[in-house]
């Protein structure tokens, strides 16, 4: 996922990782589990958590980090040669588990690993045990790096999203509490990319496959649904055209309070993360 705000190292520190293995949960996402000394030390505010992932360039054996881990690390990872510097994404914990100590991260891919899709995608699809990452993650479960937050008085939740945010959407879903009301749609590239997701929620879950008639999917269904009555809570990821279209409807037309809409665009059409990270300066 890709994130457009200057990231914080506090309170999160640097944990270096290998892959323990790798399995392709469906055409269009694929997921890697890591592990590493110091990982247990990592933790989850559950839910849409992010964290920063950096892999190393073609040809290196683990990501050239900046010497300064600490606060100032951003910076200086801006003056290093972007040919030789880590190559820094943003993802969502699919999960973390203890005893043993693993993280497992859902890619959304693209492309193949022959140099047709971006360096994450790339990276993914070629990774084997053993190879070497760095993790920027949270140590306290309370970190900044949580953005579905529901107000109080909410009766109930809308949720849409891309493959891009589908592990958010997973760790959501988990989190919800028992018999919560929940709309959401999901746009996937294929019919095979749809997943089960585990929900004590009572979440009215509705896939929509990309390409089968419709030019905005996602968009067109949102704007076709009977919505629940009472207070509702919107969180929106995914492709940052699409997003802004969706909060434009629910907000200018269906009425929401935009104050009570969390929109997140994971990817921009056309735009790679070093152009995003690029326009910060």
């Amino acid at each position: 996922m890709t994130a457009t705000t200057a990231p914080t190292a506090v309170p999160y520190r640097f944990f270096d990782l290998h892959v323990l293995r790798t399995v392709r949960v469906s055409p269009a996402m694929i997921r890697v589990t890591f592990g590493g000394d110091g990982l247990g030390a990592a933790v989850s505010g559950g839910r849409d958590q992010r964290f920063k992932l950096f892999l190393p360039q073609p040809g290196q054996d683990a990501p050239v980090l900046p010497e300064n881990l600490g606060e100032g690390w951003f910076a200086e990872w801006r003056t290093q040669d972007p040919a030789v510097r880590a190559v820094m994404r943003s993802y969502t914990v699919r999960e973390l588990r203890d005893d043993p100590a693993e993280l497992d991260v859902d890619f959304a891919v693209h492309g193949d690993a022959n140099g047709h899709g971006g360096p994450a995608t790339n990276w993914a699809q070629a990774a084997r045990p053993g190879d070497r990452v760095a993790v920027l993650g949270p140590v306290v479960e309370d970190n900044g790096g949580v953005d579905f937050q529901p107000p109080a008085g909410t009766d109930w939740i809308l949720v849409t999203a891309d493959e891009t945010a589908l592990p958010a959407v997973a760790g959501i879903l988990a989190w919800l509490p028992e018999g919560t009301r929940a709309k959401v749609w999901i746009e996937v590239p294929h019919a095979d990319d749809v997943q089960d997701l585990p929900t004590a929620a009572s979440a009215d879950i509705t896939w929509l496959v990309r390409g089968a008639g419709h030019a905005t999917p996602l968009l067109d269904a949102v704007r076709a649904a009977e919505l629940p009555t009472g207070t509702p809570y919107a969180w929106i990821a995914g492709e940052s055209g699409t997003v802004r279209a969706v909060r434009r409807h629910l907000v200018g037309e269906r009425g929401l309070d935009r104050r009570a809409v969390t929109f997140t665009g994971y990817w921009r059409r056309g735009a790679s993360e070093e152009d995003l990270l690029a326009e910060l300066a």
